[in-house]
C-alpha cells in the first residue's frame, strides 16, 4: 500500500511521492520561543516527528527544516518587561524547547533555523515582491496587497468575496489599505529592537519569516508543509500568497495540519487552570515516554483529549509492551519454529504498516501491535511459542519502536546503581521465599522498566543492563 496523506489544500487523501526521487523536502512550523511550549504545541511537534520517522521507514531521505520564531510582538514586549535583549530572552526558552524535545524523543530536523539569523533573506524576498508590484508602504511599514494575488484563500477555503471590506482578520496595529492586507516589514517603534535595512529600520512580520527560510534551504516548491490547524489561516494562507507571488510556482504540494488538543474536554487555558507545559506534567511524576505515547496515540487529524487518566493508561500500555519484550528476551522457549506464529507476526507487521500508510493512523497501528502482543502472550502461556519465533517478534517490536520510540528506558531509569539492583534482587528473593509472588513480579517489572534484565538460574539470579 502506498503512503496516503490528507492534503488540506485539496481536501483529499492523496498518494504521496516526493517531486524529486527519494528526497522529501519538508518544512514544519516550530515554536515561538517567548515562553515554554505547552502540551498542545507538543502534540503538533510529536505528530511531525511521527511523520518524519515514517517517511524514513518507507525509504525516503529527508531534508527537514523547522523554524524557531525568535522575534515577534510578544517576544519584544516580554523582553522589555524582563529588561533583556531579545537574544538573551529567547535563548532561555530556546534551550527549554530543545530540552522538552529531547525528553519527548523528538528527532532533530536537518535544519533548525532561527528567524533572526535570516533577516537578509527576508529583506530580499520582500524586495522581490515589491519589484513584482505586490507591496505598498505605509507609515514606514511594508504590506502585501492581497488584491494582487487572485488565489488568496485556496488553503483555508474561505470565500473572501463574502467578507466586508474593513473587516479585521488579524491583529497588526498598522495602517493598511485593506484590513486583509498583511505586514511584511514592521516600522521601527521607539524602544523596540530593530534592524537597519534597505526597507528602512524595523523588523520582519511573522509570515515572511517562514517563506524566506523554507525557500532558502528547500527551494521554491516544498513537498510537505506541516503545522497546527490554528496556523491554516492566516499564517499558512499568507505564506502561500507571498511565496507564490514571488516565484510564480506552487509553494507546497502537501499541506498537513494537526488538530487541537483539549484538556478534560475543554480548551486549554490558564483561566480554567488546565494549562500544562511538559515540565508541569513531569513534575507530577509522569514519565516523558508516557506523554509521547499519549500525544501520538490519537490520529493527528482528530482532536486529542488530554486527561491524567489517559496518561496513566499510556504508562500502563508502555509497561505491557516492555514486559512482552522482556519475555521475548529472557524466557526459555521450546526449540523449533511455529509457522502459525510466524504468520501471525507477519500479519501484524502488515496491519501496522497499512495503518501508518493510511494518513498516519497511529491508533490503528497501535491496535495492530496490541492485538498481536495479546495473541503471542497467549501462545507463550500455552507453550506454543517456539524459540525460533523470537527473532521475527523482536524485529517487529524494533520496527514499532523506530516510530513510536517508547520502549527504551529514560536516562534517569538507566541511572540505577549496581548496589540498588542487588538490593532489589535480595528483596525479590525474600518475597519469593515468602510466596509473595505479586511483590516479586512487581520488583522484576520495575527493574525491567529501568533496563535491567533478570535471569533466574539454578545458580541464582543473574542480571544485565540492556
Amino acid at each position: 500500500m502506498a503512503l496516503r496523506l490528507f492534503n488540506t489544500l485539496t481536501q483529499k487523501l492523496e498518494e504521496f511521492q516526493p517531486a524529486d526521487g527519494r528526497t522529501v523536502r519538508m518544512y514544519t512550523c516550530g515554536p515561538t520561543v517567548w515562553n515554554y511550549a505547552h502540551i498542545g504545541n507538543l502534540r503538533t511537534f510529536t505528530f511531525q516527528d511521527i511523520l518524519r520517522r515514517w517517511l524514513r521507514y518507507r525509504g525516503y531521505q529527508l531534508q527537514h527544516v523547522m523554524n524557531l520564531t525568535d522575534v515577534d510582538d510578544r517576544i519584544i514586549q516580554e523582553s522589555i518587561k524582563a529588561g533583556k535583549s531579545i537574544q538573551e530572552y529567547t535563548a532561555a526558552y530556546t534551550q527549554a524547547f530543545l530540552e522538552d524535545a529531547a525528553a519527548l524523543r523528538l528527532e532533530r530536523p536537518e535544519y533548525l533555523v532561527k528567524a533572526t539569523d535570516h533577516i537578509n533573506d527576508m529583506v530580499a524576498l520582500i524586495q522581490k515582491l515589491a519589484e513584482r508590484g505586490h507591496t505598498y508602504t505605509s507609515e514606514g511599514s511594508v504590506y502585501f496587497r492581497i488584491s494582487t494575488f487572485p488565489g488568496y484563500g485556496k488553503l483555508s477555503h474561505i470565500d473572501f468575496q463574502g467578507i466586508l471590506d474593513g473587516a479585521r482578520v488579524d491583529t497588526d496595529k498598522y495602517d493598511k489599505e485593506n484590513a486583509r492586507d498583511f505586514v511584511l516589514w514592521k516600522a521601527r517603534k521607539e524602544g523596540e529592537h530593530y534592524w537597519d535595512t534597505p526597507l528602512g529600520p524595523g523588523r520582519p512580520g511573522w509570515h515572511i519569516e517562514c517563506s524566506a527560510m523554507s525557500m532558502k534551504y528547500l527551494g521554491e516548491t516544498l513537498d510537505i508543509h506541516a503545522g497546527g490547524i490554528d496556523l491554516t489561516f492566516p499564517h499558512h494562507e499568507n505564506e502561500i500568497a507571498q511565496s507564490e507571488a514571488a516565484t510564480g510556482k506552487p509553494f507546497a504540494r502537501f499541506w498537513l495540519h494537526a488538530e487541537h488538543l483539549m484538556v478534560d474536554g475543554q480548551t486549554m487555558s490558564k483561566t480554567l487552570g488546565n494549562f500544562y507545559t511538559l515540565r508541569d506534567v513531569l513534575a507530577k511524576g509522569y514519565a516523558p515516554e508516557a506523554v509521547r505515547y499519549l500525544l501520538a496515540s490519537v490520529p493527528y487529524r482528530k482532536r486529542l483529549n488530554f486527561t491524567f487518566d489517559a496518561l496513566r493508561a499510556a504508562g500502563a500500555a508502555i509497561e505491557r509492551l516492555r514486559n512482552f519484550k522482556l519475555r521475548l528476551e529472557t524466557e526459555s522457549f521450546p526449540e523449533g519454529l511455529s509457522e502459525a506464529i510466524e504468520r501471525r507476526t507477519a500479519e501484524a507487521r502488515a496491519a501496522f504498516e497499512e495503518a501508518l500508510d493510511d494518513d498516519l493512523n497511529t491508533a490503528g497501528a497501535l491496535g495492530a501491535i496490541f492485538d498481536w502482543v495479546r495473541d503471542l502472550n497467549t501462545a507463550m502461556d500455552a507453550g506454543e511459542f517456539k524459540k525460533g519465533n523470537a527473532a521475527a517478534a523482536l524485529d517487529l517490536l524494533a520496527r514499532f519502536d523506530s516510530i513510536f520510540d517508547v520502549l527504551r528506558p529514560t536516562a534517569h531509569e538507566i541511572g540505577i546503581s549496581d548496589a540498588e539492583i542487588e538490593a532489589l534482587i535480595a528483596e525479590r528473593n525474600a518475597a519469593r521465599k515468602a510466596r509473595d509472588f505479586a511483590r516479586a513480579d512487581a520488583i522484576r517489572a520495575s527493574l525491567a522498566e529501568k533496563g535491567i534484565i533478570l535471569e533466574d538460574t539454578k545458580d541464582g539470579v543473574r542480571w544485565k543492563r540492556k
